[in-house]
C-alpha cells in the first residue's frame, strides 16, 4: 500500500535528479564568492532558485498523483451544497448533428472497444481549448436501434432502424453505454449523431430536476419521455441549456417558462414510470475489461496502519467537472465528495482534482460512491480505487471455502463492504477480488468471512478451486 511520504519521497529524488545543477551551481557559486569572484553571487542565486523548486515541484506532482484528502480540501458551507441524491456532471461539448435532424432515443445493444493508445502512460497531459482530445477520447463501436422519430409540428416523422459504427465517446460519459440509452439526432436515412452530455442525463447517470414556478420541485430523472421532451424544448430555446442538474423555471422568462411549464405539470399530475437502471443485456456492452484503471479488489492493508487505528469509510460524488488534462487511465476531474465519517461526526464535502480511472466512469450509472482510507489519526483520507472499483461492481468477486468450494459475490453486493472491513481491521492484504480462505495468512479470518458470508445468503457452488 503506497503512502503519502512514500510518493513524496520518491519524486523528490526524480525532481532532483532532473534538476541537480541548481544544488551545483549553489555549492560552486559559493565557493567562487567566497574566493572573492564577483560573478559567484549570481550563479549562487541561481542554484538557489532552482534547488527551491525541487521540493515545491515534488509536493505538487505528489498531490497530482496521489489522491489525498485533507483539511484544506472541505467545501465552505456558505459555498453552497448539493442534496445527498444529487449528481452532477459537466462533462464535454458534443457536435449536435446536421439542421433539421431529429432528436430521439436510441438503444445500445452491443458495443466493444476499438481503440485507446495515447502517449506516455504514466504523465498527465494538458491541452488549452480541447476538452476530448481525440487521444484520450476512446473509439467504440456501437450497435444501436434507433428508435421512430414523432410526427410534430409539420415535420415528417421516420421509423426505427439499426445502426452499426464506430463513435469517439468522452470518458465521462461512458456510463451511457453501459446503461443502454443514448440521445441522438438523425436525419432518418443513416447518419446518427450522439449527443453524449445529454445522454449521460437520458441514462440516469446525471439527475435532472425541474424548480415550477411555485417553488415546488420536480424530480425527473430517469423518466426518459419526458427528458427528451425537455431537451428538444431546451435545443429550441437559446439560454436554457441542460448543463447542471435543475432548471429554475423562474429564472427564465414569462414565455419560455410557459413552454417548459407545460411538460412539467404534466410530469407532476402524471408521473412517467422510471427507467431502469440498466437496460436488459448489459453484459453486451459493459466495456470495463477493455478500458484503463485499476483492477477491483479487496485491497491492500498496511499492518502499521491498521494497528494504530487506520479505518475505511464511504464517500460520495457529488459533482464531477472535466478539465483539459488527461491521464492514460482517466482524466482529471474536478470532483465535490461528501464524506460519512463512522465516528459519529456530521458528513463534509470536499473538493480535490482526481484522475477517475475510466472502468469506473463506464458504471457511474449504478453508484457514485467511493471507498476512502482513514490515516490512524483521522485528518488525512485517501481514495482508495481498488477497493472503490469492486464496490461499484467493475470486477467481480469470488470467495473460495477452506474445502475449495467457490463462493461468487454478486456485482455491488452488500457483502463487500462488511468484508472490506473485516480485512482492514485484521491487516490482512487481499489487491484481487478472489478471496481465498485457504491461504495461511487467511486462517484468523476465514471463520468470519464464511459467517458473514452465510448471514448474506449467498451459496458455494459446487465446482472445487
Amino acid at each position: 500500500m503506497r503512502s503519502h511520504i512514500g510518493v513524496f519521497v520518491g519524486n523528490l529524488v526524480f525532481t532532483g535528479l532532473c534538476l541537480s545543477t541548481g544544488p551545483i551551481f549553489l555549492v560552486l557559486g559559493g565557493a567562487a564568492w567566497h574566493d572573492g569572484a564577483s560573478w559567484g553571487w549570481a550563479v549562487s542565486a541561481c542554484g538557489a532558485a532552482v534547488t527551491v523548486m525541487i521540493p515545491v515541484l515534488a509536493l505538487r506532482s505528489t498531490r497530482a498523483e496521489f489522491p489525498r484528502i485533507t483539511g484544506g480540501d472541505r467545501v465552505r458551507a456558505e459555498s453552497g451544497s448539493y442534496g445527498d441524491d444529487t449528481f452532477v456532471m459537466w462533462a464535454p461539448r458534443s457536435e449536435q448533428g446536421p439542421v433539421g435532424a431529429r432528436l430521439v432515443r436510441a438503444d445500445v445493444l452491443e458495443a466493444s472497444s476499438v481503440r485507446y493508445d495515447p502517449d506516455g502512460e504514466a504523465t498527465f497531459t494538458t491541452y488549452v481549448g480541447d476538452y476530448a482530445p481525440a487521444e484520450f477520447t476512446p473509439l467504440v463501436r456501437l450497435r444501436l436501434r434507433v428508435h421512430a422519430a414523432e410526427e410534430a409540428e409539420g415535420a415528417v416523422g421516420f421509423s426505427g432502424f439499426e445502426i452499426t459504427d464506430e463513435w469517439r465517446v468522452p470518458a465521462l460519459c461512458l456510463s451511457a453505454i453501459t446503461a443502454g440509452r443514448l440521445a441522438v439526432r438523425t436525419d432518418g436515412l443513416g447518419k446518427v449523431t450522439v449527443l453524449w452530455p445529454l445522454s449521460t442525463l437520458l441514462a440516469g447517470t446525471r439527475t435532472c430536476r425541474l424548480i415550477d414556478l411555485d417553488g415546488r420541485l420536480i424530480d425527473v430523472t430517469r423518466r426518459t419521455g419526458h427528458l427528451l421532451e425537455q431537451m428538444r424544448l431546451s435545443s429550441a430555446v437559446d439560454g436554457v441549456e441542460m448543463a447542471g442538474d435543475t432548471i429554475d423555471l423562474r429564472r427564465l422568462d414569462a414565455e419560455t417558462a410557459a413552454r417548459f411549464r407545460r411538460p412539467a405539470a404534466r410530469a407532476r399530475a402524471f408521473p412517467e414510470d422510471r427507467a431502469p437502471v440498466t437496460e436488459p443485456g448489459e453484459e453486451a456492452r459493459l466495456l470495463t475489461a477493455q478500458l484503463p484503471g485499476e483492477e477491483g479488489g479487496f485491497g491492500s492493508v498496511g499492518r502499521r496502519w491498521s494497528r494504530r487505528g487506520g479505518h475505511l469509510v464511504r464517500a460520495r460524488f457529488l459533482e464531477m467537472r472535466g478539465t483539459t488534462t488527461f491521464q492514460y487511465h482517466g482524466p482529471v476531474l474536478d470532483t465535490v465528495l461528501r464524506v460519512q465519517p463512522v465516528d459519529g461526526t456530521l458528513p463534509f464535502d470536499a473538493a480535490r482534482r482526481l484522475t477517475v480511472p475510466m472502468n469506473y466512469l463506464a458504471v457511474l450509472h449504478h453508484t457514485r460512491e467511493a471507498v476512502l482510507r482513514v490515516s490512524p489519526n483521522g485528518r488525512a483520507f485517501v481514495v482508495d480505487w481498488n477497493r472503490t472499483n469492486l464496490l461499484a461492481g467493475v470486477s467481480t468477486a469470488k470467495v473460495i471455502a477452506p474445502d475449495g468450494r467457490e463462493i461468487p459475490v454478486p456485482r455491488r453486493s452488500d457483502a463487500l463492504w462488511p468484508l472490506m472491513n473485516l480485512l482492514a481491521s485484521h491487516a490482512v492484504s487481499n489487491p484481487t477480488a478472489v478471496l481465498d480462505l485457504r491461504k495461511q495468512r487467511m486462517r484468523a479470518v476465514a471463520g468470519a468471512v464464511m459467517e458473514m458470508v452465510r448471514d448474506r445468503g449467498l451459496a458455494p457452488t459446487d465446482h472445487r478451486a
